[in-house]
């Protein structure tokens, strides 16, 4: 079966054309993906869009920016945003992120607060609840994780969330089984506008291609690290050359402290080329096409501190620096 092909038009142009007037009953709108880390809202996105646009790892704090996958249906089309997770951010990287929950909520129709019920007890998330309360329009919460937990277990927290918050509805999924996705779905699409898709149904996600090469190398070396290292990690493609036979990438792998530097290279290497071979394989089979990929690492001294240099590594301030170079060749 073919994969459908990934977007590449940048994040500042995403969903912005003009829709023509509606066929009736058809459905589109946007939907952002609210959580705390690790509530398994990427996993979900993957899940219902039916292949990979949003890296997954065991650790916290993975998803740095927004990502959007697209589901579209005979019914309608729905633009899920995956955001960071939901914590109270202590640098200059995580308050980077809550800046990119706050900018996903920004416009959309439907809010999907996503819950992890197998560690939850059974009470409502405060934190969580008070960011339903500050969005006026319909919030639905998708109960996570709950193949395998008792309905003992299951209803006093359906319970817990039924007073303390009125959401249009409560269903239980597991994104990884995929159990409840599909009435996730009817409920979503039951509360979106009549109008037409926002993009192609052939398409996924409109996150460019160079953009998910930083994102699966990251996505190896998070799983081949310790615990420290992926919070200490960032990605930067410095090279997408797309040539007739070969898709050349070189992209470099941003740590704070010399140790990391050791860590993530390896001895002899061995740990880089591991990481390096584990993302090749799988941008092969995404993008259909032979890849060198050329990984390298520096040293920038507590940049997750740091504003700028945050900013630097952040995706949205690459994407513009790409965009302004390009504009600039013309």
């Amino acid at each position: 079966m073919p994969k459908k092909k990934h977007y590449t038009r940048t994040l500042e142009g995403a969903g912005n054309e003009e829709k023509s007037e509606p066929k009736g009953g058809h459905k589109s709108g946007f939907v952002a993906i609210v959580g705390r880390p690790n509530a398994g809202k990427s996993t979900l996105l993957n899940r219902l869009v039916g292949q990979k646009v949003a890296i997954v790892t065991s650790k916290p704090q993975t998803t740095r920016n927004r990502i959007q996958g697209f589901v579209t249906r005979p019914e309608g089309q729905i633009v899920f945003i995956d955001t960071p997770g939901l914590h109270s951010p202590d640098s200059a990287l995580g308050r980077q992120m809550m800046h990119e929950v706050a900018a996903a909520l920004e416009g959309i129709d439907v809010l999907l607060l996503m819950v992890d019920a197998s560690r939850t007890p059974p009470h409502a998330d405060d934190f969580l609840l008070d960011r339903a309360k500050r969005f006026t329009g319909k919030t639905i919460l998708a109960l996570n994780k709950v193949d395998g937990l008792a309905k003992e277990k299951l209803l006093p927290l359906i319970e817990a969330y039924n007073k303390a918050f009125q959401f249009t509805a409560i269903v239980p999924i597991s994104a990884l089984e995929g159990s409840g996705c599909e009435k996730l779905l009817a409920e979503i699409f039951s509360l979106l506008p009549e109008g037409q898709p926002y993009f192609p149904e052939d398409q996924v996600t409109d996150q460019p291609e160079r953009f998910l090469a930083a994102e699966i190398v990251r996505e190896k070396a998070i799983q081949a690290m310790y615990h420290e290292l992926p919070y200490a990690l960032a990605v930067k493609v410095d090279k997408y050359e797309d040539l007739p036979k070969l898709l050349r990438i070189e992209a470099t792998m941003n740590v704070e402290r010399d140790s990391q530097k050791k860590i993530l290279i390896g001895r002899k290497g061995e740990m880089l080329k591991n990481i390096g071979t584990q993302a090749r394989k799988e941008l092969e089979q995404l993008v259909d096409k032979k890849i060198y990929l050329g990984l390298f690492v520096k040293v920038v001294p507590n940049w997750r501190e740091n504003p700028h240099s945050v900013r630097e590594l952040d995706w949205h301030a690459q994407l513009e620096a790409l965009s302004e170079d390009e504009h600039g060749e013309e």
